[in-house]
């Protein structure tokens, strides 16, 4: 049983949704956690082939990290969170024996684009909107932003968005090389099942 997230095992894909729109589905240290246990059990699953990664409703993939959960962590506290979420959650997927999606149906900002950066293949909806604004709060891309970043876009590029703290949209994003496709909102489901069929 998960607080935060729901997982479904359908036709040998696990859709692993992180639920908690009130909150824009912003990631803290339990939903991290959570997202660990599901990868884990999804890789072991004989029957699992794929694993896709979404957020709930039509607003936000993930809109970054639980600013509140860490605005009063000192530098050692700060250094520890970003060390565990790597091990825990962005490496795990990274380095998933079975192929990850990220299916980006709205903002993936800060944690949340580390997350998409993450899963092997990325498709958003036309809405959706990407970028690393914890910058603008004296936050770097602790959870290996800065590297995936630049493997997918360039470094100049990548430079570029960490430094303005900038928004990109899904189309440029496609254009940039960030995302692998893009489709109307609604055409995001039946696209991310295509791929995994």
């Amino acid at each position: 049983d998960y607080n935060n997230i729901l997982v479904k095992i359908s036709r040998k894909v696990s859709r692993i949704t992180i639920n908690r729109p009130n909150q824009l589905n912003a990631l803290n240290s339990e939903t991290i956690s959570e997202l660990n246990s599901a990868i884990l059990y999804s890789e072991k699953k004989s029957d699992v082939r794929c694993i896709i990664i979404t957020g709930a409703g039509t607003k936000a993939f993930v809109a970054g990290a639980d600013i509140k959960e860490f605005s009063s962590f000192n530098v050692s506290e700060g250094e520890r969170l970003s060390r565990i979420g790597q091990e825990k959650l962005f490496n795990l997927l990274e380095n998933c024996s079975k192929p990850t999606i990220a299916e980006i149906n709205g903002f993936a900002l800060g944690g949340g684009l580390e997350l998409a950066m993450a899963c092997h293949i990325r498709v958003a909806s036309l809405n959706a909107k990407m970028g690393l604004p914890e910058v603008s709060l004296g936050v770097i891309p602790g959870y290996g932003g800065t590297q995936r970043l630049s493997n997918l876009v360039g470094k100049g590029k990548a430079m570029e968005m960490v430094f303005t703290a900038g928004m990109i949209t899904a189309e440029e994003a496609f254009q940039y090389g960030l995302v692998n496709s893009i489709c109307e909102q609604e055409d995001l489901i039946p696209i991310c099942e295509k791929i995994t069929s």
